[in-house]
């Protein structure tokens, strides 16, 4: 049954209406126990599919397609998971439970409230998920045949040189990735001619 408490969302009501006829159960039934598991939740719509906030953050969400449902936590990584239900999904875009096409693909309403309070426990805490920091870049190293390429051509070499990381890495990049040595060759000829004109690897597609 719909929920029809004040802190509902209509817009839910209308997605969960909309859905597939096997879904609008599931979905309806993990609503209700969002709300029992955490009362002062709050429900909203965020990237076209239901989500359920709580103390200024995201505390999970669910999602119907053609033939499953999903559900996911939005601190999943930071949950103790007592019952080891979250390492046994890999597809993880779908959710901590993986694909649900019905009710008995769910864990037990006892479990499902209790993780339900333990990720509101995590808001309330202020818990935050780390982001992963970016794997720093490789170094850029120049080949010797490229460099002595270079070292012919002064204004190629000055004008690599005043160019971002970024540029010379596209360049390196799209030179030693050659398939064979004649499009190496071919290639360093162009990255020469390019770079002596200021031109980018890309500067066919950079905005004028």
């Amino acid at each position: 049954m719909i929920s029809t408490k004040t802190n509902s969302d209509q817009r839910i009501d209308a997605y969960i209406n909309a859905s597939e006829e096997f879904a609008q159960p599931i979905l309806s039934h993990l609503r209700a126990l969002v709300h029992k598991g955490c009362p002062g939740v709050k429900e909203t719509m965020k990237w076209s599919f239901p989500h359920f906030e709580y103390n200024g953050s995201i505390l999970c969400s669910m999602a119907s397609f053609k033939q499953h449902c999903a559900f996911s936590f939005w601190k999943a990584s930071l949950m103790k998971d007592k019952k080891k239900l979250f390492p046994a999904v890999e597809e993880k875009a779908m959710g901590q439970f993986g694909r649900i096409r019905g009710m008995d693909d769910l864990p037990s309403d006892t479990i499902l409230i209790a993780y339900v309070k333990e990720a509101a426990k995590l808001n309330e805490d202020g818990m935050k998920v780390e982001k992963a920091k970016p794997k720093p870049k490789k170094e850029i190293i120049v080949p010797e045949d490229v460099m002595k390429a270079f070292k012919k051509n002064k204004a190629a070499l000055q004008t690599f040189e005043a160019f971002s990381p970024s540029h010379r890495r596209e360049y390196i990049e799209w030179i030693t990735e050659a398939k064979t040595e004649a499009t190496r060759v071919k290639r360093l000829t162009t990255a020469i001619e390019w770079i002596t004109e200021g031109k980018g690897r890309n500067w066919k597609y950079e905005r004028k």
